[in-house]
């Protein structure tokens, strides 16, 4: 009986230690933990004005990829709503129509738009690529031209 008691002894023990050398040489294969980075958490635009609400009605996220040449300036401009770009090359500078405010962006920067603010976007030496993050509701434009 004592011989049967230490055979099945030495089986669990060889089976648990199996099964932790089995977890150990998972563990050194697993996938590299997550890693989570903050680029931006705001409740205003890049010229310090506050965001009120988003819009109203069905929500509809756009998400472009937008590039724009070398040495171009864009027509002046508004959003009807929330929009945040991330800068992947190049460098923008926003400046707004109404008092000249300006500022540069560069890349790895995040762009948190106006709302109803005229502004343009203008570029340096090399081309601008940017990641424009859009929260709007069906149907609504996401720059519109000022009036005259």
């Amino acid at each position: 009986m004592m011989r049967l008691i230490s055979k099945a002894g030495t089986v669990v023990t060889l089976l648990i230690a199996g099964w932790l050398a089995m977890g150990a040489a998972q563990a050194s294969n697993a996938a590299p933990a997550v890693k989570v980075e903050t680029l931006s958490k705001t409740s205003s635009a890049w010229d310090g004005e506050a965001y009120t609400a988003y819009p109203t009605g069905t929500p509809e996220v756009t998400v472009l990829k937008i590039t724009i040449p070398a040495h171009s300036e864009l027509p002046w401009h508004t959003h009807p709503m929330e929009n945040t770009g991330y800068i992947l090359s190049g460098e923008l500078t926003l400046e707004k129509k109404d008092n000249g405010q300006k500022m540069v962006f560069k890349p790895g920067q995040v762009v948190n738009e106006t709302i109803g603010e005229v502004h343009r976007g203008l570029t340096g030496d090399e081309p601008v690529v940017l990641i424009v993050f859009y929260a709007g509701q069906k149907g609504m434009p996401l720059s519109e031209k000022p009036l005259p």
